[in-house]
C-alpha cells in the first residue's frame, strides 16, 4: 500500500505562489516531492537494520530551493546537461538559447524547469505534475506541455515524463537527485561500489561538451562494468571525479543503466530506464558552502547523481540519438530508481 498526502512547502515572494509538498509513503520507502521544480526534497530508505536515512541532499525549507544551488532533486530541461554554445540550428533556422553555465547553455538555461512552480494532481500511488513552456522560453521554440509522474511501488520510485510541442524542439528531461547512500550529510560516497552497464562514453572538452567521439570503456577509468569501489578507484585512475555520460542501449524498452551499493548500511539502489544515455557525476562542484538539512554541509564528492538522459548536446551531433520532438509526436520516457537491502 502507497499513502499520499498533501501540505504547504512554503510561499514564493512577492506572491509567487504556493509550493505544496507530496509525501508518497510505503512499507519501504518514504518520498517527499514539491511543486516547484518537481523536486524530490527526501528519500528516506531503510539499511540491513531497518533503520530509515534519508539518502537525497537538500533542504528542509523552501528558501535552499530558492538560492543559488546545484539542482538538488529537481527535473532539469527543457534539455538537461550541456548545449554547446547555446546553439543549435533546426529546419535551417539557428536558435540562440540562454548561456547560464560560461560558454554553454546548461539545464535549461537561466530560468530552466527547476525554477519553476508547477501544478500538481495527487494519483492513488503518487503525483503528477504539469507545466506549459511557453514558445521563447530560454530561447527554444514551441510551446510544450509537460508531465512529470511520480508513483512508488513498494522500494521502487518511478519518474514518467511527457511532453507535447506546438513546433519542432529539442527535449531531454531528467532528475537531478543528489545520492549518498550512507544518509544524506555523511562526507563522502568513497566507499560506495558502482556498477554502469556501459561499453561506450563520451569523452568531453575542457567545457564539459562531448568532443563527437564515441570511446570504448574498455581499459579506461570509464570501465564500470563490473563493481568498482569509488575513492580506491579514482585514486587507482588519478581522477577527480566523474561529469560523463555513459553510453546504454539505444533502446525504448526499459533496460538496466547502473547498480550503487553500500557495504556499510547494505543499501542498494538498481536504476533502470528507457533513455539511451546516463550522466554520472560524482558532486565535484559541490564546496561545502551550502547548509542543507539537519545542518549537514556538502563538500565535494558527498553525493552522486545518475541522470539518465540523451546525450548531451545531441541536437549538434547528428550521429547521437536524436533529440528533437516534433508536433504529432510524444516524448514518452521512464526512469525507475529501486532500492533494497542486501
Amino acid at each position: 500500500m502507497v499513502s499520499v498526502t498533501r501540505n504547504v512547502f512554503g510561499e514564493l515572494p512577492s506572491g509567487g505562489g504556493t509550493v505544496e509538498k507530496f509525501r508518497l509513503q510505503s512499507d519501504q520507502l518514504g518520498v517527499d516531492i514539491i511543486s516547484w521544480g518537481c523536486t524530490i526534497t527526501a528519500l528516506e530508505v531503510k539499511d540491513r537494520q531497518g533503520e530509515a536515512s534519508d539518502v537525497v541532499l537538500g533542504f528542509a525549507e523552501l528558501e535552499g530551493y530558492l538560492q543559488k544551488q546545484p539542482y538538488f532533486g529537481a527535473v532539469v530541461g527543457r534539455v538537461a546537461n550541456r548545449i554547446a554554445k547555446g546553439t543549435f540550428t533546426l529546419d535551417g533556422k539557428k536558435y540562440q538559447l540562454s548561456i547560464n553555465r560560461e560558454p554553454n547553455s546548461l539545464h535549461g538555461g537561466l530560468r530552466g524547469f527547476d525554477k519553476v512552480l508547477w501544478t500538481p494532481q495527487v494519483l492513488s500511488n503518487g503525483v503528477q505534475f504539469f507545466r506549459i513552456s511557453r514558445d521563447g522560453e530560454e530561447g527554444y521554440p514551441g510551446e510544450l506541455k509537460v508531465w512529470v509522474t511520480y508513483t512508488l511501488d513498494g522500494g521502487e520510485l518511478t519518474v514518467n515524463y511527457r511532453a507535447q510541442t506546438s513546433e519542432a524542439t529539442p527535449v531531454n528531461l531528467t532528475n537531478h537527485s543528489y545520492f549518498n547512500l550512507a544518509g544524506q550529510g555523511s562526507p563522502n560516497i568513497y566507499d560506495h561500489e558502482v556498477t554502469i552497464e556501459a561499453d561506450t562514453f563520451l569523452p568531453v572538452d575542457e567545457t564539459l561538451i562531448p568532443t563527437g567521439d564515441i570511446a570504448p570503456v574498455q581499459g579506461t577509468a570509464f570501465d564500470l562494468r563490473r563493481p568498482v569501489v569509488l575513492g580506491t578507484h579514482l585514486q587507482e585512475f588519478h581522477i577527480n571525479g566523474f561529469d560523463h555520460n555513459f553510453c546504454l542501449k539505444r533502446s525504448k524498452e526499459k533496460h538496466f543503466c547502473a547498480r550503487v551499493y553500500h557495504a556499510g548500511s547494505g543499501r542498494t539502489l538498481e536504476v533502470y530506464t528507457t533513455q539511451p544515455g546516463v550522466q554520472f557525476y560524482t558532486g565535484n562542484f559541490l564546496d561545502g558552502t551550502l547548509k542543507g538539512k539537519s545542518g549537514a554541509v556538502y563538500p565535494r564528492h558527498s553525493g552522486f547523481c545518475l541522470e539518465t538522459q540523451n546525450w548531451p548536446d545531441a541536437v549538434n551531433r547528428p550521429h547521437f540519438p536524436p533529440a528533437v520532438l516534433r508536433p504529432g509526436e510524444e516524448y514518452n520516457h521512464t526512469t525507475w530508481f529501486k532500492f533494497s537491502v542486501a
